[in-house]
């Protein structure tokens, strides 16, 4: 059971990598909750599969190219939990400063809870 569990992480996660939002959408449950909490605090939070979908078009214009990379895989249950290495090349200026062109890079964390074989709650931490 767990290797469809990480096949289904690894496809999302490629699906991401390449912007390929159907192919995140279609590993998600209907009722997916989507959460991106930074330095504790969650900053974005989407229910449903519209919502993502909407967050989804949104970010995808902030790139150029991304890449989320797993490693030490964790099942219990009904969950995952995997290390991320992130990059980013920004496609835009960001109001923080970053400019178009810069690379970001972050280390992070994200669960994964299932429902049905599906996605059913993303919460990614960095």
């Amino acid at each position: 059971m767990d290797e469809l569990k990480k096949s289904t992480i690894l496809a999302y996660l490629q699906a991401y990598n390449s912007f390929d939002i159907e192919g995140m959408i279609k590993l998600l449950h209907a009722d997916i909750v989507f959460k991106n909490i930074a330095a504790g605090e969650v900053n974005t939070q989407t229910t449903g599969r519209e919502e993502f979908r909407q967050l989804a078009e949104k970010s995808k214009a902030f790139f150029t190219s991304r890449q989320q990379g797993p490693s030490n895989f964790n099942f219990t249950g009904d969950q995952a939990s995997i290390d991320i290495a992130y990059q980013g090349v920004l496609a835009i200026d960001l109001p923080n400063g970053l400019k178009a062109g810069e690379t970001i890079k972050l280390h992070g964390r994200s669960e994964f809870t299932f429902k049905d074989g599906l996605l059913i709650d993303i919460s990614d931490y960095s």
